[in-house]
């Protein structure tokens, strides 16, 4: 599988996300899963130590202990896990690095992430923190999470002179959620950070197995009722179009999501969650259509066609 890199860390351009593990799937299912990534060539394991109120790390460690050298492990910190227990204070990163790596079985964390932006903390005692924790040993880079154009900018000026700084920024982007484009994929670009998108099939909406006019699978995140400002007849328009593109081609939808992705500059690792091997398998070798620049402005004018023609229907209803 194809590699790039995330400051000094060579992943793989598809990354496994953890946050099914510990709550939608055991340990035992989680292990199958981890599994078929390494065999699919996938590198990158993307976890945080509040999925599965910790779980997903220590299901993580476990697995991966004894092939600790052939991954890059990246997990976060700073959302709530319990009382007292959250925020990006010098003292609570010091401790919560303690104990994903005490799950993670490691000794380092190759990519630590603020999991959100904590305006409680100026980003300059955080970030001192950090680079405490890097000069440690303990962590190798760092990164962000949920973070806006403005918030990066920030980090990037208060981390000046420091040897650690942010090197990549972890936010939803998939052909369905562009608003990266605007101002964080530019700023990206403009620093030299990596750009890590999750929720790269939409919830599920770009796997395929939802169609327009049809019953959604039993058991799916449809099904359940997941998401309403997801599964909208406008969404489900453009998933057809985009499907009739991509058969057209010899593709399915979602060789066209991760391709699309890996197509965008500052991308490093498209992160999927997956519940079975074989969704990660499928995942694994769905990014090796390289589009090209016609393709991919057929792409934009196909999402933008739908849209416009959703919202002139809506007009006259």
């Amino acid at each position: 599988m194809e590699t790039r890199r995330i400051g000094s860390l060579e992943v793989s351009v598809v990354g496994l996300g953890c946050n099914n593990f510990g709550w939608r799937i055991d340990a035992d299912a989680s292990k199958k899963v981890i599994h078929a990534a390494l065999d699919s060539g996938i590198t990158f394991f993307d976890t945080a130590d509040v999925y599965g109120d910790g779980r997903s790390e220590k299901y993580v460690g476990d697995t991966l202990w004894g092939r600790r050298d052939e991954v890059v492990i990246a997990t976060k910190f700073g959302w709530k896990v319990a009382e007292n227990r959250e925020g990006a204070s010098p003292k609570y990163v010091k401790a919560a690095v303690e104990q994903s790596l005490r799950r993670l079985r490691t000794d380092a964390i190759d990519l630590y992430q603020m999991h959100k932006p904590d305006p409680s903390v100026p980003i300059a005692d955080t970030l001192g923190a950090l680079n405490d924790l890097a000069r440690a040993g303990k962590v190798r880079e760092i990164g962000c999470s949920n973070f806006s154009a403005g918030q990066i900018r920030a980090a990037e000026e208060a981390g000046a002179g420091r040897p650690f700084r942010f090197v990549s920024v972890q936010n939803e982007y998939s052909l369905m959620r562009r608003d990266p484009e605007r101002e964080i994929l530019p700023e990206c670009s403009r620093l030299g950070l990596s750009f890590l998108p999750y929720f790269p099939l939409a919830s599920g909406l770009l796997t395929g197995k939802y169609r327009r006019n049809q019953s959604f699978p039993p058991g799916s995140r449809g099904s359940d009722g997941w998401g309403p400002n997801v599964f909208t007849p406008e969404n489900l328009e453009i998933v057809e179009r985009l499907t009739e593109f991509a058969e057209s081609l010899g593709y399915t939808l979602l060789e066209l999501a991760f391709s699309w992705l890996t197509a965008q500059p500052a991308v490093a690792s498209v992160i999927a969650g997956a519940t079975t091997p074989g969704q990660v398998a499928a995942n694994a070798s769905s990014c090796d259509w390289k589009l090209s620049e016609k393709e991919l402005a057929q792409i934009d004018a196909i999402v933008q066609s739908a849209r416009d023609s959703e919202e002139t229907s809506s007009a006259h209803r």
